[in-house]
């Protein structure tokens, strides 16, 4: 099992990575979200000059937001400064779209948008579509045998995120391994559609290197899942889920797959009040569902973190940490992403959980 921090993108995070490296961590994730975090590459810059071991991924990239020649590009950049240690994970986009007040990016160029980022890093040539023009031309990336500006030859995988059967399919057509959410439980269920659609596209049917996104922290002694500490540093990665459910219920539509009416309903009345005390009109209530996302609660919004979800997460003593991670292995999952909120409480999750579960896990 492969142990990774995730991190909402702050530009200071290379110190947590540092951290986190010398713990025995193996991966750190970066969000990408550009209305309420940090540029991702920045951060991972420095990330990528600050250490020397551990890999550095987005968890994830959102196609709409840079054409494919500039992402390919940028971890092209960033695997020069870290030779071999980039990760490019991609998706359809959460807070990357809906913070902008809009849908998912479509399954069809999510597909393409892959593939040309793949062929770019291979050093071929690309045949690109303007979105200006229409006009479609091939591209490459000029300069990628000059090693001052860009380095591909250190392979650079790209990870596809996707919960749903036809995002799945994209893993098996494109991708160099999978990133899910609720820590990779549903996983098994998912690598037959996977590798259907690899075999149909003529690649490899073995299983893609999975990671589980979710929640991590060791609990103390006594300490129960509603706890000022759990909540402090486990509460503002919980809303998400709510924001989601909002999204697909009244916003452009989260692709996350949770769907749950009546708590949407709530947190519709509770966002409403919200604005319109802060004179929020009413076109961009979305806007305020992202406040915090990750990072801190709204006020009034801790009423939306419900304690016993933390029962399906990383959270618990040491040794039921480490029987949960004996099971993720047992399903295939092969990382685990433990998100964090701020630096602070990147800090206590990487100390506990390194002293606690990967120093005393046995090792292959």
């Amino acid at each position: 099992m492969h142990y990774g921090i995730g991190i909402p993108s702050w530009i200071n995070a290379y110190q947590e990575v540092q951290r986190a490296e010398a713990a025995g961590f193996t991966h750190a994730w970066f969000y990408d979200s550009q209305l309420i975090y940090s540029d991702v590459y920045a951060a991972m810059a420095l990330a990528a000059h600050h250490t020397s071991t551990i890999k550095l991924g987005t968890l994830v990239a959102i196609p709409s937001n840079r054409i494919a020649p500039v992402t390919a590009s940028a971890v092209a950049s960033l695997n020069k400064l870290a030779p071999g240690r980039i990760i490019l994970g991609i998706g359809t986009g959460y807070t990357g779209r809906n913070t902008m007040g809009l849908p998912a990016y479509p399954i069809a160029r999510y597909r393409e948008y892959a593939q040309q980022v793949r062929g770019l890093l291979n050093g071929e040539d690309v045949l690109y579509t303007d979105d200006v023009t229409g006009q479609e031309r091939w591209i490459r990336l000029i300069h990628g045998q000059h090693s001052e500006f860009l380095n591909l030859d250190d392979f650079i995988p790209i990870y596809v995120a996707a919960n749903g059967p036809r995002a799945m399919e994209v893993v098996g057509q494109v991708g160099d391994g999978w990133v899910t959410t609720g820590m990779g439980l549903n996983a098994q269920h998912g690598f037959p559609t996977i590798a259907a659609a690899a075999e149909a596209a003529g690649r490899s049917t073995d299983k893609p290197y999975t990671v589980g996104l979710t929640t991590g922290l060791v609990l103390q002694d006594g300490e129960t899942y509603d706890s000022e500490r759990v909540m402090r540093i486990l509460g503002p990665g919980m809303v998400p889920g709510v924001h989601a459910m909002w999204e697909a219920a009244y916003g452009p539509g989260a692709n996350l797959g949770m769907d749950n009416p009546d708590l949407a309903g709530e947190y519709h009345n509770y966002i409403k009040q919200y604005s319109a005390e802060k004179g929020t009109p009413d076109d961009r209530l979305y806007l305020d569902v992202h406040e915090g996302h990750m990072v801190y609660l709204k006020p009034g919004e801790e009423q939306f973190v419900f304690p016993q979800v933390l029962e399906r997460s990383l959270v618990g003593s040491g040794p039921q940490i480490i029987e949960k991670l004996e099971h993720l292995e047992s399903i295939g999952v092969d990382n685990v992403a433990l998100t964090a909120n701020d630096p602070a409480g990147a800090r206590e999750i990487i100390d506990d959980f390194a002293r606690e579960v990967i120093h005393k896990r046995p090792r292959a």
